[in-house]
């Protein structure tokens, strides 16, 4: 099978199902583009060790999609440490109402995400070099805040408070977690002056289509 096969593009819509997710010929497409720059350029930009067709199609598109349905449309969204634009590319494509950035420290993986930017035409979607630790001094805020295979999920909340809008929302796509990490999650959000909690914490389990591989959602409303 390869990237852009009718095979390979089954894969994706069928697969996407699973989450209540519609990909049509036309998303399916532009993720065939976005699979194929992706290849092509990592081997000189490292964005990636998934390279087989099928596990790109699944570890990276489909569990992108994951949380599509939890997502407010019309969000504005920071994808932190987007990397190869995963997932802030694929869900802008079936979410065009988001206004998108992507956020990344390396100066090449930021290059690429351009590149796949103006090569899928798409607008309202923006891509920058920072490093995490500084996103504070950016003076924008957003609705929602995503990550995907972020180290710590501790530091992921840590460095996205304090860019995120009132009542606003971060969401970390985890491999299987354990019960110590979703409960230091929940700890954080005590406010230890005793004023009530700061954020809610809800943890939604998925497994990946086709290979059965456990995943996490870590959706974290932030309360005031």
């Amino acid at each position: 099978m390869q990237i852009g096969s009718t095979e390979w593009k089954d894969i994706i819509i069928c697969g996407a199902r699973y989450f209540d997710v519609q990909v049509g010929s036309g998303e399916a497409g532009k993720f065939l583009i976005h699979a194929g720059e992706l290849i092509k350029w990592n081997s000189k930009t490292n964005l990636t060790a998934i390279t087989d067709p099928f596990e790109v199609a699944v570890k990276h598109f489909l569990d992108s999609l994951a949380p599509a349905r939890i997502i407010p449309p019309g969000s504005s969204m920071l994808d932190m440490g987007s990397g190869g634009g995963f997932p802030g590319i694929p869900l802008k494509i079936i979410l065009p109402s988001l206004s998108v950035s992507l956020v990344d420290s390396s100066r090449k993986k930021v290059s690429f995400l351009k590149h796949v930017i103006r090569t899928l035409g798409l607008e309202g979607i923006n891509a920058f070099q920072a490093r995490v630790e500084n996103l504070s001094e950016n003076k924008e805020r957003f609705d929602l805040v995503i990550c995907r295979a972020f180290s710590s999920l501790d530091k992921f909340i840590e460095s996205a408070l304090p860019v995120l809008a009132e009542n606003g929302i971060m969401i970390a796509l985890k491999g299987k977690t354990s019960y110590k990490e979703t409960e230091s999650a929940r700890l954080l959000g005590n406010d230890n002056r005793g004023e009530g909690l700061l954020y809610n914490t809800e943890v939604i389990k998925y497994s990946l289509p086709y290979i059965d591989s456990e995943r996490t959602l870590m959706v974290i409303k932030k309360l005031r």
